[in-house]
């Protein structure tokens, strides 16, 4: 017995975080299987978003560590949506905290369905074919001008993969208030706001998907890492059943890519979609 949770009970969590580094990796949406995991266990819901955003913030921080060659060049855009994403990782833990728990408890169902949704709209697929059709377009156009001019065709090919993301001052106003909004959603819940945030930059076309995606990595890194400080003061983190849920996101998340090899993206994606819509439905009957 570890702090009133048995050896069985941290094993289901352990398993847990397993399960959801494996479905943020497929998918994008850990939260949707270790947050209702620490409900079913008994854990109070602001306990248990705050435990959670704790168990899973070293996906994120080794996401970034990860993308450092996507991230060359945008040291500035860097260092900006991380500050917005600290920020609005505070604003979010404060809403949480601050706010009557029954506000969360009555939000949960409403913030699972719309993850459920974004993952079935799946606007990283789409990103991915458009990125791909582009490739593709830039090879063959490549290819026929190589005919011609071999040498310069390589070093267009270099220039043409090296596309920079544009500058910040060409972004919309609407890009940063997606930004900022999707920082406060990761600091106050947070399922499904990786998707969400790489939609509103592919939308705003700064930059290619990889580069984009990366950078939608590091709204969330910031939010989780601060709103997780929040909670660590405010003493609102269950220790046992997030350093159990650290763990079995690590294992998840890295034992995910060979395995997701072998599974068509679109079967781990409705089952994602699936779960989500069921435990709506099953949080929502308990509810209201």
């Amino acid at each position: 017995m570890v702090a009133g949770f048995s050896v069985v009970t941290l094993l289901l969590i352990l398993l847990a975080g397993i399960g959801a580094g494996f479905v943020g990796y497929a998918v994008g949406a850990s939260s949707l299987v270790s947050y209702p995991a620490l409900l079913a266990l008994g854990i109070p819901p602001v306990l248990a978003n705050a435990s959670n955003t704790v168990g899973v913030v070293g996906t994120g921080i080794g996401g970034v560590m990860g993308a450092r060659r996507e991230l060359k060049g945008q040291m500035a855009r860097v260092a900006v949506y991380v500050a917005i994403g600290a920020v609005g990782g505070v604003a979010g833990a404060f809403l949480l905290l601050e706010l009557d728990p029954k506000v969360f408890e009555f939000a949960a169902p409403a913030l699972i369905l719309f993850s459920s949704l974004v993952i079935a709209a799946n606007p990283r697929g789409r990103m991915q074919a458009k990125q791909a059709a582009r490739d593709a377009h830039e090879q063959l156009r490549l290819m026929q001008e190589r005919r011609a001019d071999d040498t310069g065709a390589v070093e267009r090919a270099e220039a043409a993969s090296e596309r920079p993301v544009q500058p910040m001052s060409r972004d919309s106003w609407w890009v940063w208030l997606g930004v900022v909004g999707t920082a406060v959603y990761s600091g106050y819940f947070g399922a499904g706001a990786g998707t969400v945030a790489l939609a509103v930059l592919d939308a705003a076309n700064i930059g290619p998907f990889h580069k984009i995606n990366a950078l939608k990595t590091l709204i969330g890194t910031g939010a989780n890492i601060t709103a997780s400080v929040v909670f660590i003061v405010r003493g609102v983190v269950d220790w046992p059943a997030a350093i159990m849920l650290c763990i079995g996101c690590f294992i998840g998340g890295y034992i995910a890519p060979p395995i997701t090899r072998r599974i068509p993206a679109r079967v781990m994606r409705w089952a994602a979609v699936i779960a989500g819509v069921v435990l709506t439905i099953d949080l929502a009957i308990k509810t209201y």
